[in-house]
């Protein structure tokens, strides 16, 4: 798999790629945000194909990370591991968002980045839509309607940008509200991994639909076990 290396310290990146090409990669590294965006442009020579995972360092010199991954998401559906100190959820809600499929806080242990790696390989190789409910039916829950064929989702009408997972997600617990969904079973359906360190991931996500919908309570942790979706009142 090649994968690109966005990081502006050479040491680390040098250290990192070594690890990584023993573990059979081919390793691109980029030292700021312009180097990765042109590196992640259409190759126009066919013996080069497309990067795998895009491994992205947030403190850029030249422009901010999460600035970088919005562009890198208008041009490719690679995926996208941010890598950075920042470990506080907000700023994990926002780098998801924006696109990114991961979020690795340093410092990390190598054996977790390389797990992450392939899980997000396996996620985008199995097919976006893995984890979805297969349906061609509308649900509605109070002021919710999600639409599975075509994969979107409204709160009183008004339209609300999701992502792939985020979606998969949310359809799959509103396809049995007040059942509780151990944590388990959601990575299993939705992550296509049993690898524990998605967790965190899992955790992230939850916040992020709470946030979207503007309904804090539409989803409840069930503590030591996992989620529910509380129907609304008169759903």
């Amino acid at each position: 798999m090649r994968l690109l290396l966005v990081e502006d310290d050479d040491h680390v990146a040098a250290a990192l790629s070594a690890v990584l090409a023993r573990h059979g990669f081919e390793v691109v590294h980029a030292r700021n945000g312009e180097e990765a965006l042109r590196a992640v442009l259409p190759a126009t020579d066919p013996a080069k194909p497309p990067f795998g995972v895009v491994l992205l360092d947030l403190g850029l010199p030249d422009q901010d990370g999460y600035q970088v991954c919005g562009k890198i998401r208008k041009l490719t559906s690679t995926p996208v591991i941010m890598v950075t100190a920042r470990s506080d959820v907000r700023s994990r809600i926002h780098g998801l968002n924006l696109g990114a499929d991961d979020y690795v806080v340093k410092p990390y242990d190598t054996g977790e980045l390389l797990a992450r790696i392939h899980a997000v390989s396996r996620r985008t190789t199995s097919g976006d839509d893995a984890g979805a409910p297969a349906s061609d039916e509308a649900l509605r829950l109070g002021p919710v309607t999600i639409e599975l064929p075509t994969r979107t989702v409204s709160v009183d009408g008004a339209p609300v940008q999701l992502t792939r997972k985020e979606f998969d997600l949310l359809a799959l617990l509103a396809q049995r509200p007040g059942v509780v969904f151990r944590r388990e079973q959601i990575i299993s359906e939705v992550w296509r991994t049993s690898w524990e360190g998605t967790g965190r991931t899992l955790e992230v996500h939850v916040a992020s639909l709470r946030s979207k919908l503007r309904m804090p309570a539409l989803i409840e942790t069930v503590r030591g076990v996992g989620y529910r979706l509380v129907a609304p009142v008169g759903a």
